[in-house]
């Protein structure tokens, strides 16, 4: 059997190929255009630093609606509040006939769909009277908390801005309704940790826990609708 005889390579050499030929020209290239998609608006332009010397503008997405936000005040069929739902929900229950809009929206705003258009509510209230179980604590939350002490300080009746434990929790307070006020900064960075009587510092109310239905609803709400205060009562005015 004959012995097999390597192969010999010939490098290829910049223009040159194997035979002492020219490399062929190359093909232009060809930019078909493709129908872009429809431009999506974007957000104001933004410089973005990418290096020492080299700042490059860019334009960030449109930031997210305020439907997913927006909620909606729910009463039970004796006009008791229950809850806040998110709007998807809200329009669940309208459309599925379970519940009839007491306020509508002061926008005006009002969904579309392929079948029919629903007004956007601000108050739904339920058909049929659904019964809830009564907790007789309400949680502590900061909203609830601003909303007993009408946003005000305890100690100067000023504009609350924070939270503030009457006995400080270093000399073995409680964070409990009975120990938690409001309180404006100032007072709050005068106070520190120190007691009351090595102030000389009144309390305007005693501090006391709410007691209601409606005040668990309170706390969970920040911000709330004005035309829900009339079915929170006076203390979320």
């Amino acid at each position: 059997m004959p012995e097999r005889q390597p192969r010999t390579v010939t490098p290829l050499v910049s223009g040159v190929v194997p035979g002492g030929g020219r490399e062929p020209a190359a093909r232009p290239v060809v930019a078909i255009p493709i129908a872009a998609p429809a431009p999506v608006p974007l957000g104001p332009p933004r410089a973005v630093e990418v290096g020492a010397d080299v700042t490059v503008t860019v334009r960030t997405e449109p930031p997210a609606p305020a439907w997913g936000r927006r909620r909606v005040l729910l009463l039970n069929a004796t006009y008791e509040p229950l809850t806040a739902l998110p709007l998807r929900r809200a329009i669940v229950l309208l459309v599925c006939g379970k519940a009839d809009v007491v306020h509508g929206d002061t926008s005006g705003l009002v969904l579309h769909s392929a079948t029919g258009s629903v007004d956007v509510p601000s108050v739904i209230r339920l058909r049929v009277f659904v019964r809830v179980p009564y907790r007789a604590r309400v949680p502590l939350t900061r909203a609830a908390l601003m909303h007993r002490d009408r946003f005000r300080c305890a100690y100067c009746s000023g504009k609350a801005e924070t939270i503030d434990h009457v006995v400080p929790r270093s000399r073995g307070g409680t964070h409990t309704w009975e120990n938690c006020v409001a309180c404006c900064a100032r007072c709050n960075h005068k106070k520190a940790d120190k007691l009351l009587a090595e102030l000389g510092w009144p309390l305007r109310t005693m501090p006391t826990a709410p007691r209601g239905r409606h005040w668990r609803l309170l706390a969970g709400l920040v911000d709330a609708d004005p035309q829900w205060l009339p079915y929170l009562g006076e203390t979320a005015a």
